[in-house]
């Protein structure tokens, strides 16, 4: 089979805020290396460092280049093709407060012929709205020149409903929905996307996609690490804001969301956002009785010892910020009415493991009554987003032998058998899609502000009713309380790895 020609993007201005800082040397760049690599840049692109930190385009490309060069993609860095990336880099010192530095950024964009341009804000979530208006009030977002102007914006949006709403009317002060790009790094993984070609390309799926024959779904996102150099933004975060409104609940829309009328950004994006507004808002009793939060004391991983999370660095010794959370909510629409969907995020877990784990009802038990079988476990369709990309399917089976014995078996695939993966940060497709236009794997204003209401509940019932900060030790699945939230619905967390 011939694989399809993708055409390189447009040509285009990309002015990267925030140049120096850890997102553009480690993610930003290495993905568009990538994009260069695979000949989807145009020859006419420019990539524009902007920084209040002085420094010449040849100091900015050096910089990158050793920081590259000394990370895992030195392994395969084609210095010639870094060479030619390195071409295309500028730098533009300025304050991103001062209105000249939006002034000289305009003069940029004037010597080109096409006046398109990318405003990627990889900077403190504080500048976003400033950014933003002083863009709008240089006339940088005005498109009646012919020329596109779009923003990226990272996470987070918001701390939380209140915060979110702020924002959202901030940036749509100055620009149209349609200039915004809201990014999530999560949907640019590849299994990602493929559980939407996985759920409606296979007929099989939506005849049982459904409160039928699902008994409940779990997502999870565990990290082995802590908070490495994060500590002061963490224990400002915790948890729940860091993950829940934007990873996990993009997983979520991916699984629940009905089927789009077509995979185009507005049909796509207004499904993600119809079920995550249909999750239902616990009241603060509610909210208590359904989260468990947790926080990482000194263990081990293997033989080495860990500190506890109270011993990073810029954690404060009596901190509170739970590093584990644990949620149960439910979908009030006809598909999910009755499924439980279980979240949970934490860091210094066992394993590295992002997966989405659809529990299916048990198979009726009468056919094996009279045998000393025990009662057939349900089946898993379990889709894992990180490490080991795949799908797999588990079901009973009886082993070989004259005694009647099952025993459960895997079926599915690993990206890495099936296809020939290159290195990549899952910047690489969210990039290029904001060069061409593409807005169906960012998110939109409602569905931001549908998430922050949902988690709300949960934010308001710490706040007024505080609620334990279970402790766990380095290294293991999380607090007990975490098993005990399923338990109590007599299930059980789906074993990670």
């Amino acid at each position: 089979m011939t694989k399809p020609t993708i055409p390189a993007a447009p040509p285009c201005t990309l002015f990267l805020f925030g140049a120096n800082g850890d997102l553009v040397k480690r993610l930003l760049m290495p993905a568009l290396y990538n994009l260069s690599r695979d000949g989807l840049l145009d020859r006419n692109l420019r990539i524009v460092g902007v920084d209040h930190n002085a420094a010449t385009a040849a100091e900015f490309a050096e910089r990158l280049h050793a920081f590259m060069a000394e990370r895992e993609v030195g392994k395969c860095l084609d210095e010639k093709l870094w060479a030619r990336l390195a071409k295309r880099l500028d730098y533009q010192t300025g304050d991103f407060l001062d209105p000249q530095t939006y002034q000289a950024l305009a003069r940029r964009i004037d010597k080109t012929s096409h006046g398109n341009a990318i405003f990627y804000l990889a900077t403190s979530p504080r500048f976003f709205p400033e950014v933003a208006q002083r863009l709008g009030d240089a006339g940088l977002l005005d498109e009646s020149g012919g020329g596109f102007r779009r923003v990226v914006v990272e996470k987070p949006f918001g701390t939380d409903l209140a915060s979110a709403e702020a924002l959202n009317a901030r940036l749509l002060k100055v620009m149209n929905e349609r200039q915004i790009y809201r990014i999530d790094h999560y949907l640019g993984k590849e299994t990602v996307q493929n559980i939407l070609v996985s759920r409606f390309s296979n007929g099989l799926f939506e005849s049982f996609w459904n409160n039928h024959y699902i008994d409940h779904v779990q997502i999870t996102a565990a990290e082995t690490v802590g908070v490495e150099t994060r500590g002061a933004f963490y224990d400002n975060t915790g948890a729940l804001r860091d993950m829940v409104p934007n990873h996990l609940f993009q997983l979520l829309a991916m699984v629940a969301m009905e089927p789009p009328a077509a995979f185009g950004a507005d049909a796509v994006r207004g499904e993600k956002a119809k079920v995550i507004g249909a999750i239902r808002p616990w009241s603060q009793k509610m909210a208590l009785r359904n989260s468990v939060r947790g926080q990482y004391s000194a263990g081990k991983q293997g033989r080495k010892k860990l500190p506890g999370y109270r011993e990073e660095a810029n954690v404060a010794p009596h901190s509170q910020t739970e590093t584990y959370v644990a949620l149960k909510v439910m979908i009030d629409n006809w598909r999910w009415a009755g499924v439980p969907f279980y979240l949970r995020t934490g860091k210094r877990m066992s394993v590295r493991d992002t997966e989405i784990a659809i529990c299916f009802k048990p198979a009726p038990y009468a056919q094996f009554r009279e045998s000393e079988l025990e009662r057939p476990k349900p089946n898993y369709l379990k889709i894992q987003i990180q490490p080991n990309e795949g799908m797999w399917f588990d079901l009973q089976a009886k082993r070989p032998g004259p005694e009647l014995v099952m025993e459960n078996v895997e079926l599915g695939f690993a990206y890495k058998d099936f296809f020939k993966m290159t290195p990549a940060t899952g910047y690489e497709t969210l990039i290029y899609d904001c060069l061409t236009g593409d807005q169906t794997l960012f998110q939109r204003a409602d569905n931001i502000e549908n998430g922050w209401r949902a988690v709300q509940p949960f934010l308001d019932a710490w706040a007024a009713e505080g609620g334990e900060v279970h402790e766990y030790a380095a290294g293991e699945d999380g607090p007990e309380a975490g098993d005990e939230l399923l338990a109590r619905d007599k299930r059980e967390w789906h074993t990670l790895g």
